[in-house]
C-alpha cells in the first residue's frame, strides 16, 4: 500500500493534546508512545528526548536489559545489576521524558489511545493517548507448541531467566557433590543447551568455562567429567556466518570439551532426560538433569493484537508486515520496530531482518527521524539496514567475527567483540564494572557472580519458570552482531 506522508506538524494535532501538570506550553506539544524500553524503544525515545515532544515510555519492567550479556548472568561471570539499567535514570535530565511501569494490554488505532494496565495487574485499564506510537515489543522464545518444555528447559529472554538457569547448572554441581551413585552423578554432569545460534555457542561455550573454572573447589567431585552438548536441528552451528567461521567455532567448543550434534531434533524433555532424533528417525534418549533452551523466537503476543486492529498481515513467525518507513498501512502514526515486524517493499517483496540488536536501534533511530522530519514538514526515507557484521564468542579468547566480509576468529576476534559489547552497555559504571569483571576472569579465571540464590531447589526437582510475555522489548537472542 502506497505510503501516506504526513509532512507538516499538524498532522500531530489531529487529537487533544494531553495535559501536563508542568506547564501549559507543554500539553501543546505532540505526544509519542513508545511501548517497550528494549534496544529499539531506548534508541527510539533518546533520539527524541531533545525534540519539543512529550515522549512516554512504557515497559514491564523498569528497566533496560543488555540482552546480549543476560547468558553471563546465566553462568556466574556477571551478575544481574551489571547487564540492566533504570530506565528512569537514563531519562533523568530529559524532563519531557516519562516513564511508566505498566503493560500495554490493547491500541484503539482510531481514537489514538493505548490501553494498560499497571506491571502487577492490580489497578484496572487505563488509556493513554498518543500522536505518534512506536511499538517495540519484541520476541520471546519459541517452543514451538510444547509450553511443558519451558520449565525443564529455561530460556534466557528475561533476568528471571538467566538467574534459574545459574541455579540450575551451579545446583547441579552441588548436588553431583553430595551423590554417590556414578549413575546419577552423571546425569547431574550432563548439560543439554537446545539451538546452536549465537546465544546457544555462547552459552555451551560457558558451561564448558564453569566445569573448568571450579577444579579444586569440589573434594569428590571431578567437574572435567561434565558433558555439555549443543543440541543444533541444522547441519551447523552459527548459520548466520560463513560456513568458515561455523567450523572455527565448532573447533573451539570442542576444544572446550563441547560434544555439538548437528542434524539432531528435540522431540522431549522432562526434568530427567531430553529425547533427540535424527534425520533417519532414529530415536535416543540422553539423561540430563539441566537444559537451557536457546532455539527460535517468536513475535510478542501484543503483536497480533496489534495486527488484528490495523488488519495487517502476519507471517508465521507471528511478525507483523509493515511499510518501509516501518509504518503500519493505513496508520503512519503507527511505527513498529524489531523482531515483531517483516518489512514490505515498494516492489511487493517483504523481508524479515535477522533478530539482533542492531537491527532494532537502527529501527529505533528511524522511528525518530521520521518524526522530526514531520515536525519540520520534511519527507522521510524509508528504513535502510546497514549491516555492519556479526560477532559470537565461544570462550575466554575465542570467538568469530564476520565484519563486512573480513573474518575474524580466536584472540582478535574476542576483543573485537569485547570493546563492541562494553561500548554499547548502558551507564558508564556498568561499562566500568564489566571490563574490570572481564579483566580478573580472564587473568584469574573465576566466577565471583555464580551464587545461588532463591529458594533451594535440587536439579532433579527443578523450579517452575514463567514465561514472560511482551511487552518488554528486551531483544534477543539478538544481538551478536556490530553495532
Amino acid at each position: 500500500m502506497p505510503l501516506e506522508q504526513p509532512t507538516t506538524a499538524s498532522r500531530f494535532e489531529q487529537v487533544p493534546m494531553r495535559p501536563s501538570p508542568n506547564s501549559a506550553s507543554r500539553s501543546r506539544r505532540p505526544r509519542v508512545v513508545i511501548i517497550g524500553g528494549g534496544f529499539g524503544g531506548l534508541q527510539a525515545a533518546l533520539h527524541l528526548a531533545p525534540l519539543p515532544v512529550d515522549v512516554t515510555l512504557i515497559d514491564r519492567r523498569n528497566f533496560h536489559l543488555f540482552q546480549p550479556l543476560v547468558y553471563q548472568v546465566a553462568t556466574g561471570a556477571l551478575s544481574a545489576p551489571e547487564v540492566a539499567y533504570p530506565l528512569r535514570r537514563i531519562f533523568r535530565r530529559h524532563a519531557n521524558v516519562g516513564v511508566l511501569l505498566a503493560e500495554a494490554t490493547d491500541v484503539d488505532l482510531d481514537a489514538r489511545v493505548v490501553r494498560l494496565r499497571d506491571a502487577a495487574g492490580q489497578r484496572p485499564h487505563e488509556a493513554v493517548p498518543y500522536d505518534t506510537l512506536i511499538v517495540s515489543t519484541g520476541a520471546q522464545y519459541n517452543y514451538f507448541g510444547h509450553d511443558r518444555w519451558r520449565m525443564p528447559a529455561p530460556n534466557l529472554k528475561t533476568l528471571e531467566g538467566a538467574l534459574t538457569v545459574r541455579r540450575r547448572i551451579l545446583g547441579a554441581l552441588e548436588e553431583a557433590e553430595l551423590e554417590p551413585d556414578p549413575r546419577r552423578r552423571e546425569s547431574l554432569l550432563t548439560f543439554v543447551v537446545v539451538g546452536g545460534g549465537p546465544t546457544g555457542v555462547e552459552m555451551a561455550g560457558q558451561i564448558a568455562e564453569i566445569a573448568r573454572d571450579v577444579r579444586g573447589e569440589f573434594r569428590s567431585l571431578d567437574s572435567s567429567k561434565a558433558e555439555i552438548l549443543l543440541v543444533e536441528t541444522g547441519d551447523r552451528v552459527l548459520q548466520e556466518f560463513p560456513p568458515s567461521l561455523s567450523a572455527r567455532a565448532a573447533r573451539s567448543l570442542a576444544g572446550l570439551g563441547v560434544t555439538v550434534l548437528t542434524r539432531q531434533a528435540l522431540v522431549d524433555i522432562d526434568a530427567a532426560s531430553v529425547t533427540l532424533e535424527d534425520g533417519d528417525g532414529n530415536r535416543r534418549q540422553v539423561s540430563a538433569r539441566t537444559a537451557v533452551w536457546a532455539a527460535g523466537v517468536i513475535a510478542s503476543p501484543f503483536t497480533a493484537t496489534l495486527a488484528a486492529r490495523a488488519g495487517a498481515k502476519v507471517d508465521r513467525a507471528g511478525r507483523v508486515e509493515v511499510l518501509d518507513d516501518l509504518s503500519l498501512p493505513g496508520h503512519p502514526e503507527v511505527m513498529a520496530l524489531g523482531d515483531m515486524i517483516r518489512i514490505r517493499h515498494s516492489d511487493g517483496s517483504s523481508t524479515a531482518l535477522p533478530g539482533v540488536a542492531p537491527v532494532a536501534m537502527q529501527e529505533g533511530r528511524h522511528a525518530a527521524r521520521v518524526v522530526r522530519n514531520r515536525l519540520r514538514g520534511r519527507p522521510h526515507r524509508p528504513f535502510r539496514y546497514r549491516d555492519k557484521g556479526n560477532l559470537a564468542t565461544i570462550g575466554r579468547a575465542r570467538a568469530v567475527a564476520d565484519i563486512k566480509g573480513i573474518h575474524l576468529s580466536g584472540f582478535v576476534a574476542w576483543v573485537t567483540w569485547l570493546a563492541v559489547h562494553v561500548w554499547y552497555l548502558i551507564g558508564f559504571q556498568n561499562r566500568l564494572l564489566v571490563v574490570t569483571r572481564w579483566a580478573f576472569s580472564f587473568f584469574a579465571p573465576g566466577r565471583d557472580a555464580g551464587l545461588i540464590t532463591g529458594e533451594p531447589q535440587t536439579a532433579s526437582a527443578p523450579d517452575a519458570v514463567s514465561p514472560i510475555p511482551a511487552p518488554s522489548a528486551q531483544q534477543d537472542t539478538r544481538r551478536h552482531e556490530a553495532a
